[in-house]
Formats: C-alpha cells, structure tokens, sequence
C-alpha cells in the first residue's frame, strides 16, 4: 500500500498544473539547500578545532553536548515556522476500502524523511568522525549519534503536536513562543538548569547506552500520539464545527461612499477578518508600526539616513507587501464563481488598490510619533508612503496577474508560506531594493532631500499616470483569466 501511495503522490506532483510553472522556486530552493548542506558540514569538520582554541582547558565533546538544549529549542522554533506535516490528498481516499491507519502511517512515515532532520546530520557526522581521530571512545561516539537522531525525531513529532494544538488558537505562533520563551528563561535566570541536565544526561546515555530505551519509548509515545490526532481528523466531516458562536454582522455603510467598487471592497475586509490566514496581515500592520524601533532609537543609525528610506518603505507599506503579493489568490477559492459573474475586472482590482492605498495612509499617519527620533524620519516615511502609493502597489499589482498558487483561508498564519511561489520571491527586489537603490542614488550623490524628492517624485507620477497604468494592469489580468482559473483548481 506505501508503494501506491508513493505512486501516486509522484503522478500528483509532476501531472500539477503548477509543476512548470515553479520550477524557478524549485531550483532556487535546490541551491538554498544546498548551501546549507556545504555550511554544516563546514561547522561539522570545524567545531572540534574551534571549540578546542576557544576552550583550551575544556573537552569539546563535552562542550558541545552542554550547547544541545539551546540547539533543541532553536530547532523546535525553527520546525514550527517552516516544517509543516507532509500531508496526501487524502479526501479521495476516504471513500475508498483503505485502512485509515495505513494512511496516518504513511504521512507519519513520510515526515521521517524531511530535509529538516536530514540537515544536522551533515554537522554531527563530521563532528563524530573528527572526535574517532582524536581517540575517543569508539562505542561512546556511535550512541551519541544515535542519541543525536532520536532527539532529532522527537522534535519532529513534538513539533506536530504543538502545531495541532496551536493551529487551534487565534495566534497560532503563541504557544511555542511561550514554551521556547520559558524553558530558555528557567534555564537563563537559573531557576532550572536544563541545559547541564541535558548535557549531563546525554553523557550518561552514551555511558550506558541501554538508556537509550528512555528515548526511545519517548519517540514511541509521540509517535503514537500523532497517530492518534491525525486518526481522529482523517474523516471527510472533520472540518464541520458543531460549536454555536455568536455571529457578529456589519453593514460596512461608510465603504459606500466608493461607489461601484464597495461591493468588492465589503468583500475584501470580511475576508481578511474572517479567516486565519489573511488575519496575519492586521497582525503585521502591528509588527510593522513597531519596525522603525528596531533602528530609530539606536545612535549608529542617526548617522545612516540611507536606512530611513529602506525602514519608511516597509514601515508604510507592511499591509501593501503582506496582503498586496497574494493577490488575486486570497480569491482562490472562489476564483471560478468570481469570474463567471457580470463585473468588470477593473473595478475588482480598483478595490484592492484603494485597500493598500488606505492602509499606507493609516500607517503613515499612525508612524508620526517617530518624528520624536528626528524630522529627517517623518520627511523619509512621507516619501515612501508616496512612493509606495505611486509605485509599488502597481508593482504588487503587476506581480499578482503571474500568480498560480491557490490559498486555504483556514490554514494557520504564522510562517505559512502555502500559496508562495517564484512571484512572491522575485518581486520584493522591486518592492524593497529599488527605491533604497534610488534613495542611495541621490543621497550619496547629491543630498538627504534630493533623495526624498526623488522618491515622492516617482510616487506622484505614478499617482498621475493612474488610470493608464490601471488599464494596462487590467488587460494583463484578463490575458491570464483562465490560466489562474486553471491553476487554482490544482492543489499546491
């Protein structure tokens, strides 16, 4: 049976609709890979000379394993935003005389395999045979891999169970920051010392490796435990809430005063507010408002103006960026009905523009109290606003008419990166590098203003240019119509 379904996740994957057309992410993605591979083994050959110049009195083996808890909680992190379960098209399969169990096994099964867990071991293997060359302990070495490979697989689960949970509460990212948060706290203020009683643990373990049994009932009750979640889910009802909540209504009245495009308006703000997904970008507007704190209050920066033109880009245009680059999938599902209606597309892309437009104005407005770290600031988040105005929310625009990547509105927010294709990384050099590019220009050249002008300058044009630029956009929208119609009808 895993052989079928192999089979037929390998015909899903190259029959996609979606196949050729990322095959730029894929191979970009290919070389991230990779690079990273060349990077831990690199750390893996160099960790033992490292540790043993920066700790001359220390043993490196020891050293190391003292390090593991804060490189358990990083990977924890790091698995929760970027790792997702790998998961089949399994709807199909439901009405069909398959054990359910057999299919919970294979998608279980199948995370086993992830580049995640593979990764550290182009760190731990030059490490171990770099410590056989230093005369330790032949049968000490392999247990400690084995040991390295059941923590690995422990987070792996662990990992999927706190994504289950979490995928549940309206800020999905808020139980792993508390947990990672705490744990790192007990261990920094002294409280409990986790990472020595790790490090202590693990060199107990390889002292006497039938320990290893510890572990491995604690890989098998996680497992176990993700097998029954996932079992509970597997029914083609499992999504239909029995729950009764309040329902709250809104006649949106002030969206009428824009005329023919309020309907589609009413539309886009019940989306964003409604679903998981697309409430990610209110919570970045928030993320976004606080940026400048990051650079504004810190003396070096007074002195590089440069980066007040980078930081008001973003700072004004963080609901542009985040909400702007999936546009037209936030309609993915109901992209098909959509487009069969009696509407012109126009007006449906003038609601998505007068969205972003509002919110650049909101959060330039809500950014004035920076003007307490200097003119300069307020002068620069002018400019870009402007910039962002006239400018990129066409080049947002402009990118969304190549977008092939269907949305689920339902899916957790934080770190998601479904619906994310070669568009959404190619087009943040427009978005982000070329007005800096611009500002730099003129900055290094000329002077701070003439940099300012230049941005709000192109902005105006655009603003200027609008209703030409609208046309164009339009017709490139309605040359791919029914591609989009095509692509996201295909599961990502």
């Amino acid at each position: 049976m895993f052989k079928k379904f192999i089979s037929l996740e390998w015909k899903q994957f190259f029959r996609s609709a979606n196949f050729g057309k990322s095959i730029g992410i894929k191979i970009f993605m290919g070389f991230l890979a990779l690079y990273f591979i060349v990077v831990f083994l690199v750390m893996g050959f160099a960790l033992y000379p490292g540790l043993k110049e920066l700790y001359p009195d220390g043993d490196p083996f020891i050293i190391v394993n003292s390090f593991i808890f804060f490189w358990v909680l990083a990977d924890l992190m790091i698995r929760f935003f970027f790792q997702k379960l790998p998961v089949m098209s399994v709807k199909p399969l439901l009405t069909l005389p398959i054990n359910r169990s057999k299919i919970v096994n294979y998608v279980l099964g199948k995370s086993v395999i992830s580049f995640m867990n593979f990764l550290p071991f182009f760190a731990i293997i030059p490490f171990s045979i770099v410590l056989l060359f230093n005369d330790y302990n032949s049968g000490v070495v392999v247990t400690w891999v084995l040991i390295m490979l059941l923590i690995i697989l422990i987070n792996n689960f662990f990992n999927f169970i706190i994504e289950s949970y979490s995928s549940e509460t309206e800020l999905s990212f808020l139980p792993i920051i508390v947990l990672v948060g705490g744990l790192y706290a007990l261990n920094f203020f002294e409280i409990i010392n986790i990472a020595d009683a790790l490090g202590n643990g693990i060199l107990v373990i390889t002292e006497n490796p039938i320990f290893l049994l510890v572990l491995i009932l604690v890989l098998i009750g996680l497992y176990f435990f993700n097998f029954k979640i996932l079992r509970k889910k597997l029914f083609l009802d499992a999504s239909l809430k029995t729950n009764i909540k309040e329902v709250k209504t809104s006649n949106m009245g002030w969206t009428k005063r824009f005329g023919d495009i309020a309907p589609f308006m009413q539309l886009d703000i019940k989306l964003i507010l409604r679903n998981k997904r697309s409430k990610s970008s209110v919570w970045m507007l928030v993320m976004g408002l606080l940026y400048g704190l990051f650079f504004y209050p810190q003396p070096i920066y007074q002195d590089m103006p440069v980066v007040f033109g980078f930081v008001g880009i973003f700072v004004t245009g963080i609901f542009l960026i985040n909400f702007g680059q999936f546009i037209p999938a936030w309609d993915s599902s109901y992209y098909k009905m959509l487009m069969s209606q009696n509407l012109k597309y126009e007006q449906y892309l003038k609601s998505k523009y007068t969205l972003m437009v509002m919110s650049v104005f909101i959060m330039f407005v809500l950014s004035i109290p920076y003007v307490y770290f200097g003119w300069k600031i307020l002068a620069a988040h002018f400019a870009a606003a402007i910039y962002n105005v006239g400018v990129n929310s066409y080049v947002i625009l402009i990118g969304g008419s190549y977008n092939r990547k269907k949305i689920n509105l339902n899916e957790r927010a934080a770190f998601n990166f479904q619906g994310t294709g070669a568009v959404q990384w190619l087009i943040g050099i427009p978005l982000m590098l070329f007005p800096v590019a611009i500002f730099s220009i003129f900055y290094f050249t000329i002077n701070f203003e003439t940099g300012l002008i230049a941005l709000a300058g192109l902005g105006l044009t655009g603003i200027i240019f609008h209703q030409k630029l609208m046309k164009f956009i339009t017709k490139k929208y309605l040359a791919s119509k029914y591609e989009m119609i095509s692509a996201f009808d295909q599961e990502n």
